[in-house]
């Protein structure tokens, strides 16, 4: 508990240096173009805004895919984000977000279930390398309003990285408004080029079986396993019957969403989405285990040792359609509803049907209750701990791609400053957001989240 505090507390210092820098960049280049802007025209946005976001979320459950679909689930990762909006002039908005998320995971440790003193289970966390690991991520976007304010272009570029996976992203939309400004209609397309550094499970490298991870000369104590110095029991173990080395390490996914919005009346607002995916590449995850039925075991300690890697189709296709409706009932209460249904061409189909009741108990409180429920089919290619045949050609023990029911029941806080009450020099606080999420599904998989959001205008 200490350690993760110290690290929550080395990354809050790390993003505190960052937005320094990130705010004084922008308030140079806000100030530059203040002097060219038009004072006559009304911007599109009045001041400098900036969100800071952190939450705090933990899981637990008993079908860890690093095993193979049995062994611990749990985790715990506290995130922080920082969000500047700036106007760079009358018609243009740019928006820069930087996030780090760091994380402590008793399942993704046992990628190594060999280092650490407790006897080796898929239900023991390891004190490997692969116990805890820290995501970061950056992007920019623009958008620009046209004088009208009934079109909006908007272009935006983004990267992401962590230990064994980097990311590079780009997208471009339009949004249309017209009909008096009671519809809206946007498109969407996003492009992400990815990156996996191969890591495998440490008893299918570094022996006779397999080979070594991609980067050898990073800083990974897992690499100094050595199979031959411990007692293998069971069966004889030889993965090299069913393990080789992936030969493609990159995931390309193309994304493009088309919106449709309505105002139906006074008191009734209607949305519409369709989104379609395609993903190449590396599909599958590297260290996820898989064990087959038709293979005797082999066992160190009460660690079941992995005939092969997960393995899934180079290519995905994925289309989701669904609605919203945001109902003004009073001045107190408004109701809104999603639905989305979803599909893609691994087998998989999902409901996802939600309902929030924002009610307004004050001027500047309001708190929101939620429920979401979600049911999903099972990928063609999932199958249960140590269910899969050696003959199969794509496999997965990864619960994400089972068949499940989940509930998530929700409650939220929101605070408005209407009249700028609380400020500082020409920083004045706008709104403070807090919620708490209940996360369950119909296997022993369990999360919680709470999330916290302020936001401030600098005049």
């Amino acid at each position: 508990m200490v350690e993760k505090l110290v690290g929550v507390v080395v990354v809050i210092n790390i993003l505190k240096m960052k937005i320094v820098i990130i705010f004084f960049t922008i308030f140079l280049a806000v100030i530059s173009s203040n002097a060219q802007d038009n004072i006559y025209k009304k911007r599109v946005l009045e001041s400098i805004e900036i969100d800071m976001i952190s939450s705090l979320y933990n899981q637990f459950g008993d079908s860890a895919a690093v095993c193979g679909g049995l062994g611990t689930e749990e985790l715990q990762d506290a995130t922080a984000t920082i969000i500047i909006s700036a106007p760079l002039n009358d018609d243009g908005i740019l928006k820069f977000e930087a996030g780090v998320s760091s994380y402590t995971s008793a399942s993704s440790s046992n990628i190594n279930p060999f280092s650490k003193k407790k006897v080796a289970s898929p239900f023991n966390a390891s004190s490997g390398a692969s116990k805890e690991d820290e995501w970061t991520s950056y992007s920019l976007s623009y958008l620009h309003y046209s004088d009208d304010r009934n079109g909006i272009v908007n272009t935006k570029i983004s990267v992401a990285d962590e230990y064994d996976y980097s990311s590079f992203g780009f997208g471009l939309g339009y949004t249309s408004i017209f009909n008096r400004k009671n519809t809206e209609l946007s498109i969407n397309s996003n492009v992400y080029f990815d990156e996996w550094k191969l890591i495998y499970p440490i008893e299918l490298r570094n022996n006779n079986s397999g080979d070594k991870n991609d980067d050898d000369d990073d800083d990974d104590d897992d690499d100094d396993f050595d199979i031959s110095l411990y007692t293998v029991t069971g069966a004889v173990y030889s993965p090299e019957k069913y393990f080789s080395p992936l030969t493609d390490r990159k995931r390309n996914s193309y994304s493009l969403s088309l919106g449709l919005s309505q105002i139906l009346s006074k008191n009734l607002q209607t949305s519409f989405s369709l989104d379609v995916v395609k993903q190449q590449g590396l599909l599958s995850t590297p260290f996820h285990r898989i064990y087959f039925n038709d293979v005797d075991n082999s066992f160190i300690e009460n660690f079941q040792l992995a005939n092969d890697i997960e393995r899934l189709p180079s290519d995905r296709y994925k289309i989701s359609i669904g609605n919203r409706l945001s109902l003004y009932i009073n001045e107190v209460v408004k109701l809104k509803s999603f639905y989305r249904f979803y599909t893609d061409d691994w087998g998989i189909s999902s409901n996802t049907i939600s309902i929030e009741a924002p009610c307004k108990v004050s001027s500047k409180f309001t708190i929101y209750p939620a429920y979401r429920f979600y049911n999903q089919t099972a990928s063609i290619y999932f199958d249960s701990f140590d269910e899969h045949f050696s003959t199969d050609m794509y496999y997965t023990s990864d619960n994400d791609l089972s068949g499940y029911t989940a509930n998530q029941y929700s409650f939220g806080l929101s605070y408005t400053d209407i009249f700028s009450e609380l400020n500082f020099w020409r920083i004045s606080l706008k709104t403070i957001d807090l919620k708490y999420a209940h996360y369950s599904r119909s296997s022993t998989f369990r999360a919680n989240i709470l999330t916290m959001g302020i936001k401030f205008i600098i005049d």
